[in-house]
């Protein structure tokens, strides 16, 4: 399928296009480009308010080709090419001269398989993107095609306000140009879309010279659309910012929330997670068929797998010796944290083969990931790499933990309940979400969250509850649900303060 090979999402929605086309603020005389032109359309828009305009398309696709020819051969003012606009030599040159360009619309591919080689040719043209994303190279590239004070409207996912492999292209934006707008709204506003991974964003920008006023330019960021209609209205949260402000942010990521004690928190904290804890991806074996096991296939996603036998389960591997080199008494298999949304505390459902001869391979197979072992089998906290719906975290018991979770091993093992309490806060949820708004939670951005430390009264209460809530789930499975609650409020209390 051709959103499979080349991750083109046409654009079917009218609102999308009308707004985005208006977002051009047109003129008679003006030069527009369409990198991925796709089935033409934005061109169809732009060409009822002005039948004249000058256009430059281009395509790498055939049947798109095809489909563009079909539509505007009679219009002999709009030129149509056959190419890959990201390594086309002509627009390379021209790049590097200025622009040609006094307008720019795009819905760029999002994700498009590159092929290794193609991938170092593309790594020589921009030493600084992340050549994996393509619309961030679109995005690029577009940019220095524009002429000066050229304006650009392009619907792209919204992971490059926040991603640290964006740091690069952020800092070109807001030095090389003047955001004029950005509107953020859920994927599923998009025909037959809906990534789970990220929002949309549809980015409004004026290309200009002058860093200095650009870093001053202030612009706003329109969220809150209940529905695609909306976005031509003015119904929607507008929150401004300053260019400047964001640049001197971590990473000059955009910090984007309604909540500003949410965002002076992350802008001015003393301390992080990071500082006080270890936060690592753990072990992957890279054949979980062959050497995972379940306690039982009515568990979740267990049905694949073989059922762990009760003899061959080694339950006290943390005082086992040289247990890195694996073991060979016959318990072979250890307990595996894996992800998964459950609170304070996983039971041991899932078991990896840890036998001599299996952690061999581990450390000799190109697809396994044995990977920060001195924290395997190690006392501190698993949180999942993907959440739905909010942050979660379980205590990781001297266990192996899998690369579904970041291990996050405090410095000072007496925060362990404190830091397990916080994660599973809505606090925590509010924070990780604002410093990265997509599903997942990799490490560095663990590592980001604002750590305040509590006074030791707070500490003891918070660790009490903890034990209570842990000791619970050791007994019958559940706790009250109280308990979360008196811990939301000890923890909104030393973050409010």
């Amino acid at each position: 399928m051709e959103k499979d090979i080349y991750q083109a999402y046409y654009t079917k929605s009218d609102p999308i296009v009308n707004y985005m086309v208006s977002r051009l603020s047109l003129k008679e005389n003006d030069k527009i480009f369409e990198p991925c032109g796709g089935d033409g359309v934005f061109i169809d828009y732009i060409l009822q308010s002005n039948p004249k305009a000058n256009i430059d398309i281009y395509e790498l696709n055939t049947q798109s080709i095809t489909t563009l020819t079909g539509k505007f051969s009679s219009y002999s003012q709009i030129n149509i090419k056959q190419c890959d606009t990201l390594l086309d030599n002509d627009l390379i040159l021209q790049s590097n001269f200025g622009g040609a360009y006094d307008k720019i619309i795009a819905n760029p591919p999002y994700g498009a398989w590159q092929d290794y080689d193609k991938r170092k040719g593309l790594k020589k043209i921009f030493p600084n993107l992340y050549v994996k994303e393509t619309y961030a190279l679109f995005l690029y590239r577009s940019i220095e095609l524009l002429k000066e004070n050229g304006v650009l409207v392009f619907i792209i996912p919204d992971t490059y306000l926040s991603l640290h492999r964006h740091k690069e292209l952020r800092k070109y934006i807001l030095t090389r140009t003047k955001i004029k707008e950005i509107a953020l709204f859920p994927s599923s506003f998009f025909p037959n879309v809906n990534f789970g991974y990220a929002n949309l964003s549809i980015i409004t920008l004026q290309k200009t010279s002058d860093t200095k006023k650009n870093l001053n330019n202030q612009f706003d960021i329109n969220l809150d659309y209940k529905n695609v209609n909306q976005l031509n209205s003015k119904d929607a949260t507008k929150i401004s910012f300053k260019q400047k402000d964001i640049y001197e942010n971590a990473d000059h990521a955009f910090i984007i929330s309604k909540d500003n004690h949410i965002t002076n928190l992350i802008k001015n904290t003393q301390s992080t997670v990071g500082d006080i804890a270890n936060c690592v991806t753990g072990f992957y074996s890279g054949n979980d068929k062959e050497f995972l096991k379940v306690i039982s296939k009515d568990i979740r996603n267990g049905k694949r797998y073989e059922v762990a036998e009760k003899e061959t389960i080694c339950s006290n591997i943390a005082n086992k010796e040289n247990v890195l080199d694996g073991l060979n008494n016959g318990q072979n298999f250890v307990p595996i944290v894996k992800g998964g949304n459950v609170r304070y505390l996983k039971q041991d459902n899932w078991f990896m083969n840890w036998s001599e001869k299996a952690v061999k391979h581990y450390k000799t197979d190109k697809k396994a990931r044995f990977q920060n072992t001195k924290y395997y089998f190690k006392y501190g906290i698993g949180v999942p790499m993907i959440s739905s719906s909010s942050i979660t975290a379980s205590l990781i018991e001297n266990k192996l933990f899998d690369q579904s979770i970041v291990g996050v091993f405090p410095k000072d093992e007496s925060l362990t309940f404190y830091l397990l309490a916080f994660f599973n806060s809505n606090i925590c949820n509010k924070l990780i979400r604002t410093i990265n708004p997509s599903a997942n939670n990799p490490a560095n951005y663990i590592k980001k969250i604002p750590f305040i430390l509590p006074q030791k009264q707070e500490l003891e209460q918070i660790t009490n509850i903890v034990t209570q809530i842990i000791t619970n789930l050791q007994e019958d499975s559940l706790y009250e649900k109280e308990l979360d609650n008196k811990l939301n409020e000890l923890i909104d209390q030393i973050y409010k303060n």
